[in-house]
């Protein structure tokens, strides 16, 4: 049944450019990943009829997939299934597929050719299990989507956690939801409200992590970082969530581990994807601590000046009433070098915005590309470096923490320095931008603990090997 589902599937997607999918946000499941996410149920297949729900059904994969499973349970029930989708373009063979896996069987099937989300739900209509692979779309704040689910949204949002926040409302208590997802909803202010939510509702069972960001949609060009997540509609915490993960869609390499709910649903909310017990032990020593940067007074900022924006303040050459603005590509070894013999590197401005006053700083590379070996990459810079310059500017690309001393300096570059806290960064992020936002809700020890290890490592080559030596004697 899949198969052929899959095989009408690759010839629609033939027919239809991907461009024209892409303005859509849609991406097509494949058929190893729409039949590991059916497994991903626990069908209780002694209920006379079970109500399945696939919102942005595209061509019925999904639902091919779950009732394929639940036959080759043996189940022997009434099956009723709602499709929500309403792109025209895909419409006349999701009826066509439909069409194909009730022929002959005990199935029921409804498709509502309505926009899911601003749509209101059916009174009292609940579904005992739902599935879905929503669009990934970004839409403006002021979209009817955003308006018609104020609660989750912050900003402009994006169409697949609204999709997501639908089908936890349609979701009968006690019921498990299965949705292929971006990562992106893990952490951050910016998915906040739609944590908040969620976790109101419903706890965490199952994950699984593509290692892989390009071979989760063959053929597709999406450079999501991409993950299966399992609910169920409860407030009773499992003890563990059980973790899988794979380089790809083909699941050849598929890994099981179990990691404690609470390594996995931190209590600010962010959600961290653990892809080894080694990670999990990592989550378990940090998160013994009880401060963060924040808590401490030494919270990461984002540079300030936003050179293209600002051309008119920027110099090639030091002049009267210049000052140092620092780029990423001035960290190197350790430190921050300056100048770089680049364009830009003084600024001259009267305005008091771009201005900072020269001190301790630990400046961090808010960008890194993929295949980096670190994802903090870190400099220190002190006052007595440039000591002729009163005022300092930080260009946006860099991320930066100011300290009291030069021991508080190089006591926060240990720990981000660190591989152990590169690694928990990782995990709570998987893209390559480090946001100060998350940095900041990261676990540290305190100031005093800080300011000795700093005092351990002046004099030091400021190496990762070095700063691992320091942390493990503090951090246990």
């Amino acid at each position: 049944m899949l198969h052929t589902i899959i095989d009408r599937t690759s010839l629609f997607m033939e027919s239809m450019p991907k461009t024209l999918r892409k303005s859509y946000g849609q991406f097509f499941t494949t058929e190893l990943t729409a039949r590991f996410m059916a497994e991903m149920f626990h069908f209780d297949i002694t209920q006379p009829t079970i109500r399945i729900c696939d919102a942005g059904a595209g061509t019925g994969v999904l639902t091919a997939a779950v009732v394929e499973r639940l036959l080759n349970l043996g189940y022997a029930g009434h099956i009723y299934i709602v499709c929500y989708e309403n792109d025209p373009h895909v419409l006349p063979l999701l009826h066509e597929n439909l069409k194909f896996i009730a022929d002959g069987r005990q199935l029921t099937y409804e498709v509502r050719e309505d926009n899911y989300i601003i749509t209101p739900p059916v009174e009292g209509e609940q579904f005992d299990y739902i599935i879905g692979n929503p669009p990934y779309k970004k839409i403006g704040k002021d979209a009817p989507e955003a308006l018609a689910l104020p609660h989750v949204c912050h900003g402009a949002p994006n169409l697949y956690f609204l999709f997501w926040t639908r089908a936890i409302d349609a979701l009968r208590d006690g019921q498990e939801l299965v949705y292929i997802i971006p990562r992106s909803w893990t952490s951050g202010a910016y998915f906040a409200k739609f944590r908040e939510y969620m976790f109101s509702k419903c706890v965490i069972t199952s994950m699984h992590i593509f290692a892989s960001r390009d071979k989760v949609f063959d053929g597709e060009s999406v450079l999501q970082e991409t993950m299966i997540i399992k609910l169920r509609k409860t407030v009773a915490r499992p003890e563990y969530v059980h973790m899988t993960s794979s380089a790809s869609s083909t699941f050849e390499d598929l890994r099981h581990y179990d990691v404690p709910y609470g390594s996995v649903v931190a209590p600010n909310g962010y959600v961290f994807l653990v892809t080894s017990k080694e990670e999990s032990l990592v989550l378990n020593k940090l998160n013994r601590l009880t401060d963060t940067l924040q808590t401490i007074s030494l919270a990461m900022h984002t540079g300030i000046v936003v050179d293209f924006r600002t051309r008119e303040v920027l110099r090639d050459k030091a002049e009267e009433g210049s000052v140092p603005l620092f780029y990423s590509h001035h960290i190197r070894g350790g430190r921050v070098v300056w100048p770089a013999q680049q364009e830009g590197e003084y600024m001259v401005t009267d305005h008091k915005g771009f201005l900072q006053a020269n001190g301790n700083y630990v400046f961090v590379k808010r960008f890194t590309a993929k295949e980096e070996h670190r994802r903090l990459q870190c400099g220190i810079l002190l006052a007595t470096d440039y000591p002729e310059y009163e005022y300092i500017g930080t260009q946006n690309k860099i991320n930066f923490i100011r300290c009291q001393t030069a021991e508080e300096a190089y006591g926060i570059y240990t720990l981000l320095n660190s591989t152990l806290y590169d690694t928990y960064y990782r995990i709570l992020n998987g893209s390559t931008q480090v946001n100060s936002t998350e940095v900041n809700s990261i676990p540290v020890p305190d100031v005093k603990t800080i300011t000795a290890m700093g005092r351990q490592l002046m004099g030091h080559k400021l190496t990762e090997d070095n700063c691992n030596k320091i942390i493990r004697q503090w951090i246990s």
